[in-house]
Order: structure tokens, then sequence, then C-alpha cells
């Protein structure tokens, strides 16, 4: 959804007039309210891959009568270029994936070579089908209210006095992507004895990973994990001066927060995903097995000795470099 904003800010750069809605998740709505080129949202009544062919067909009719001049389908899976074609909506883009052609009439042909980011894919379907690839794709940017920010600090009871470094411990494709707990506590516990206040985020399955980060530091640290709605994560992200994560949803949520974001990466690409902000630093090892985007390393499985070495080899003493002072 970060890197759709990119999307969202391009087609009112092009047409300033034009209403955005969206259709996603229920979920996402705390961050598509902090997206000013968001007009409405609109919830997709199915979970990630639910087929319900019934419910898309009744979604597409009830859209109608909104009367939509385009959309534009950013999944490339099948089911998800039924609601707009049953809302008979006339300009349906969207890249030709699992042989949507008749569902989708502008449908483009995908040039991984020249679109090598997620971002670009995106932002090229809001531009004619002739415009040179690859297009200049806007830094996603959310926009948080002070009255926002007070109400989290009002109802975490937060009081910051200090400079916040906010961890990001968890990801949710699996353990390849996770830098050690171990590594975060070490970086939290020096941070602290700087004076700095340290933040966890995370949902509810990163409880585990940020109670090792906080006992390794006799409980300093202030854990938010599975504590917050998504909205209130963003709004408390808000107020971090630094960010270390994995490659994860909340590291895009900071970079469009425009922190100054360390990014970590093991199984996946950081040219394919990167956090979408030039402040941003990317610490990869590049080894010869990665990117290999496994949920679980392939050549060392937990439990079985050394595993994932592009993440353990990651020193904490290399991210405590970058950290701004």
């Amino acid at each position: 959804m970060v890197m759709a904003q990119s999307l969202f800010l391009k087609l009112k750069e092009n047409a300033p007039d034009c209403l955005i809605d969206v259709l996603a998740p229920a979920w996402t709505f705390g961050l598509l309210e902090r997206m000013p080129e968001v007009n409405w949202a609109t919830a997709m009544p199915l979970t990630h891959g639910q087929f319900g062919l019934l419910e898309r067909v009744r979604l597409g009719k009830q859209l109608r009568s909104e009367a939509y001049t385009q959309a534009i389908v950013l999944p490339n899976s099948w089911k998800s270029a039924l609601p707009p074609f049953f809302a008979g909506i006339p300009v349906r883009t969207g890249y030709v994936g699992e042989c949507r052609w008749g569902l989708l009439n502008d449908a483009r042909k995908l040039d991984k070579q020249q679109l090598t980011m997620t971002v670009q894919r995106f932002v090229a379907l809001g531009l004619p089908s002739s415009t040179p690839l690859p297009p200049p794709c806007p830094t996603p940017r959310l926009s948080i209210s002070l009255a926002q920010q007070q109400a989290v600090i009002a109802k975490f009871k937060i009081i910051h006095t200090t400079k916040i470094l906010a961890l990001c411990p968890g990801a949710e494709y699996g353990e390849a992507k996770r830098w050690p707990g171990g590594h975060f506590a070490e970086l939290a516990r020096h941070q602290i004895s700087m004076g700095w206040q340290v933040w966890l985020f995370g949902s509810e399955k990163d409880q585990d990973i940020a109670k090792q980060i906080n006992q390794a530091t006799q409980n300093t640290c202030i854990d938010f994990t599975g504590r917050t709605s998504l909205a209130e994560a963003v709004d408390l992200l808000s107020l971090a001066h630094s960010v270390v994560s994995n490659d994860s949803g909340l590291m895009h949520i900071a970079a469009a927060l425009d922190k100054p974001v360390i990014a970590l990466y093991g199984s996946s690409d950081p040219t394919f995903t990167p956090p979408l902000n030039p402040q941003a630093r990317i610490i990869s090892l590049n080894l010869a097995c990665s990117p290999c985007f496994q949920r679980v390393c392939p050549l060392y499985p937990v439990g079985h000795g050394n595993h994932t070495h592009c993440l353990t080899g990651i020193k904490p003493e290399r991210v405590l470099e970058l950290l701004p002072p």
C-alpha cells in the first residue's frame, strides 16, 4: 500500500482534479487515511487467497453506481480483475497476469527488464502505455497531524524527552528476513546507554522476539508489539528519530514518514522493494546465495547448526555506525 501511494501521487500530478477511490482490505485504512491523495476507501470483503466468485461479482455490481471512468488493478491475479469488469468500468488497466484478456481492456505486458522495481510497475499503470520506461516515481509521504500524534501520546501515556530509536524486528514473510533478536538487543542496549528511548514495533506474531529483545535490556524498552492498531503504529513511528527494520511493511511506513531508516536485507532483494526514501540506508551482504526469496534458509535450516549467514553476518557494529547521533 505504501508503494501504491507513488501511483496515487503520479495520478494527482498528471490530473490534479481526479478523484481516487481505493478498494482494499479494511486493515489498510489506517494508511489510506494518511494519504491526502485518496478520496475514499472501500473494504474488500474477501481475505487474501479467497476466490469468492459470487462475492466479487456482487461487489462489482455494487460499484456500478459510482460511475468510475478507470480502474487500475495492481494485483496480477485473475480474480482481482473481476470486480472492475462487473462494475462496467470503461477503462480497466493492469498487467496481463493470469491471462486476463477481456477482463482488462487496457492490458499491459510487464517488461521486467525495464521495470525492475515494484513501485515502477505500479506507477507505469497510471501512465499511457506509450510512456518511456522506467517512469519517475514520486516518493511516498504519509501525512500525520499533531492531533493524531497527541492522541497516541495520551493513550499510551508516553513521556518522551529524549531521542527515540524504533526497532521493527518482525517480518511477516519468514525467518530468512529476520535479523537476529540478539543483534537488535545489542543495538537497544547501546542506544539506551546513550540516553535514548527504544521502542519495539510489530504485530502479535512479533511479541516473542520483542520480549526476547526487551528481556536482554532488563525491560528498559517500550514494547508496542501487538498493542496497537496499524494507524496507531504509524502515528507512534512518526515520533521516532531513527528506525532500524527488517524488510517489512513497517520499514516502508517509516520511509514514507521521512525517517532515517536502516533497512536490513537477507533473503529478499533490496533492488526490488527498497525503502522509498533517499535518506534510507540499506545493509545487505550480497552473498552469492542471496536473494533466495525463501522463508527459511535452504542452506542451513533452523536447528541444524549455523544458518541465514546473510543476516547473522550483519553485525550490530555496522548498524551503529549508520545511526545518526
